[in-house]
């Protein structure tokens, strides 16, 4: 059983579509803290992260927010650097620029590893994102690319390896994304590799690559799930995991009790059917630490 702190963060400034921020109170509604105290838990609900309105933001909205992006991110960085070494940190998004705190915050334990759970590959820097939209360039600034004002709260040089990298569920990747990918030879396996393979096999060598490491660090994005069962997100892709899948991932990194920290990331409730999404969302995270059918 582990200590459990929980830190929401209601941004959507990364997101070119507005409501993700909603997804931190969906999530909570659809029980997070009570299933995990049931798992036999000790679980700490800190609140939230302080975010700008983004009405308020005017000035910004030619740079996508950059700078009040960054001074989130160096929030969510200072709490989870903050959180202690034994205990695990569940970081609710939001969009998936928090990981940019996240995982730099968690870095700082020790070498860390990343299983980037997820319909893309969030490695655009903000001069090759199609959109600017900078939830699509979180990984690329952990790598240390892209723009230093979004780097420069932990020292402004990678923070993780590509080596220590892992992506699951790919199916939507752009063309500057592909090249990157493949340059720095991060490990991705795209539907198509899971197809082929099988989601137990792609699992477990994610596991025997990262499982030297010490600390490995899911960033679990909902839209890595089939929009047919995880409707309530911003960015849904056609092909993704099913439900079963989904949940086999999240049993077997359990059973390999490697995962040290979390980011549950783009619950869009607008989008939602029934906080459908969010319940979904919740039982993934059950899955992670500890429950199991028998």
């Amino acid at each position: 059983m582990r200590t459990i702190r929980i830190l929401g963060v209601p941004i959507d400034m990364g997101a070119g579509r507005r409501g993700v921020d909603m997804g931190v109170s969906a999530v909570r509604l659809a029980g997070l803290t009570k299933v995990l105290t049931e798992l036999g838990h000790t679980v700490e609900d800190c609140g939230n992260i302080e975010v700008p309105v983004v009405e308020t933001l005017d000035a910004e909205r030619g740079l996508h927010y950059l700078n009040s992006i960054a001074q989130t991110c160096r929030n969510v960085y200072n709490w989870n650097r903050g959180v202690s070494k034994e205990d695990f940190a569940i970081t609710l998004g939001g969009d998936h620029s928090i990981a940019m705190g996240s995982v730099a915050g968690i870095a700082e334990h020790g070498r860390t590893g990343v299983i980037w759970i997820d319909a893309h590959t969030d490695i655009n820097t903000p001069k090759s994102s199609p959109s600017g939209n900078l939830h699509g360039t979180p990984l690329a600034h952990l790598l240390g690319h892209g723009d230093p004002v979004l780097r420069e709260y932990w020292g402004g040089e990678a923070v993780i390896r590509p080596e220590d990298v892992v992506y699951i569920g790919l199916r939507s990747v752009d063309g500057g994304e592909r090249s990157l990918v493949r340059q720095l030879g991060i490990d991705a396996y795209t539907m198509k590799e899971i197809d082929i393979q099988g989601i137990a096999t792609v699992t477990q060598k994610t596991i025997e690559k990262l499982k030297h490491l010490d600390r490995v660090h899911v960033s679990f994005d909902v839209d890595a799930l089939d929009p047919t069962i995880a409707p309530g997100v911003g960015t849904p892709v056609k092909g993704g995991l099913n439900y079963r899948e989904a949940h086999l991932v999240m049993e077997l990194l359990h059973d390999a009790n490697i995962v040290t920290s979390l980011d549950v990331v783009e619950v869009n409730p607008i989008l939602d059917v029934q906080n459908q999404t969010a319940q979904v969302a919740v039982e993934m995270v059950a899955s992670l630490l500890g429950q199991s059918i028998i």
